[in-house]
């Protein structure tokens, strides 16, 4: 039994010898803190440049607005007559492609509609007719509101 406890004396003393000191402790963590402050300083610097050059790039774009407006706007006189010069620029809205929201609208309210006054009125599909047209009515008014938001219909003047 004297043997393992001196053994383990040993062992223990051993360990503890081998451990890392306080101070080597203290100094990896603030070593390792001014890594991680360092790497969120470089991080932060490379959010400011993106950001720079995206403002840098849309300014570029505004300014390239402003000029085709301001040739496009230009008129020209000459003996009384007045021409405009569009400098080769065309402002055309591409289409959006697929469903309008009034389409949307109308095809989803003529379903509920059909479903609510199947439902309700069971005699031979005539709930169903009203309550689509009722449910398609309605979508289409609700959807075309949309259209008109999101400018994919000009409003009414």
């Amino acid at each position: 039994m004297k043997k393992i406890l001196m053994i383990a004396a040993i062992g223990a003393t051993v360990l503890a010898s081998c451990g890392k000191s306080e101070k080597q402790v203290a100094l990896e963590k603030q070593q390792a803190l001014t890594a991680y402050r360092d790497s969120i300083k470089l991080d932060s610097f490379k959010r400011a440049e993106l950001a720079a050059e995206k403002q840098r790039v849309e300014e570029q774009h505004q300014a390239e607005l402003a000029a085709a407006r301001n040739s496009a706007a230009r008129s020209y006189s000459s003996n009384n007559t007045v021409t405009t010069s569009s400098g080769g620029v065309t402002n055309t809205q591409a289409q959006k492609k697929g469903w309008s929201d009034a389409a949307k609208g109308t095809a989803i309210g003529a379903g509920v509609g059909a479903i609510g006054g199947a439902l309700i009125d069971k005699k031979s599909g005539r709930g169903a007719i009203i309550g689509g047209l009722a449910g398609a009515g309605a979508g289409y008014v609700i959807g075309r509101a949309e259209d008109r938001k999101s400018g994919r219909v000009q409003p009414k003047q």
